[in-house]
């Protein structure tokens, strides 16, 4: 099935709400290691973050081939302009997030595990952990680290639009959004 300005597919709205509820999660929860240094949850966080990242390059896939959903209804030009902005920030941003995470893991020197399982082994040098590429990590950390303020940001924005549409506009598109079929 396509998005239609009726109804959005099962594809898009599957996808929709599982990213959003990974990236929620693994912002909060990177939030909460780095702040109280819970070391122990950070294989935790890459593997969700890994894990979450098929389902992101299947949904940018999926918004390539299929375009972006038609609006419920006719917006102003700043506000139709601005949605688009929102929109490239999170697809963007939510393909940026795992793959500097992952960048920096492996810069690090501490390879990539998939709950355990070695996807990219760590560079131990008689059993020392040892930076692989520094400059790698250290770009990969500052990106991975300023993408939260954007992220945020554009989260409360797509957030406060859709709350717009349905509370001040009254059309479907938060409705069509949580997959009910607009009337």
């Amino acid at each position: 099935m396509k998005d239609t300005r009726e109804r959005l597919s099962h594809i898009t709205l599957s996808l929709h709400w599982l990213i959003a509820f990974f990236i929620l999660g693994l912002m909060s929860l990177g939030v909460y290691m780095t702040e109280t240094s819970s070391y122990d949850l950070y294989p935790t966080h890459k593997s969700l973050g890994i894990f979450i990242f098929f389902f992101i390059v299947i949904r940018a896939l999926w918004r390539w081939k299929n375009g972006w959903p038609q609006p419920v209804a006719q917006h102003k030009n700043w506000e139709e302009a601005l949605a688009k902005l929102v929109h490239w920030v999170l697809i963007l941003g939510t393909l940026a997030f795992p793959i500097s995470g992952m960048l920096l893991s492996i810069g690090g020197g501490h390879g990539l595990q998939l709950f355990g399982l070695d996807l990219v082994s760590a560079n131990l040098v008689d059993g020392q952990r040892q930076t692989l590429n520094p400059g790698l990590a250290s770009i990969a950390g500052e990106v991975h680290e300023s993408l939260l303020p954007i992220m945020l940001a554009a989260i409360l924005l797509h957030v406060a639009g859709a709350l717009k549409h349905h509370i001040i506009d009254k059309n479907n598109t938060l409705k069509r959004m949580l997959g009910f079929k607009n009337q």
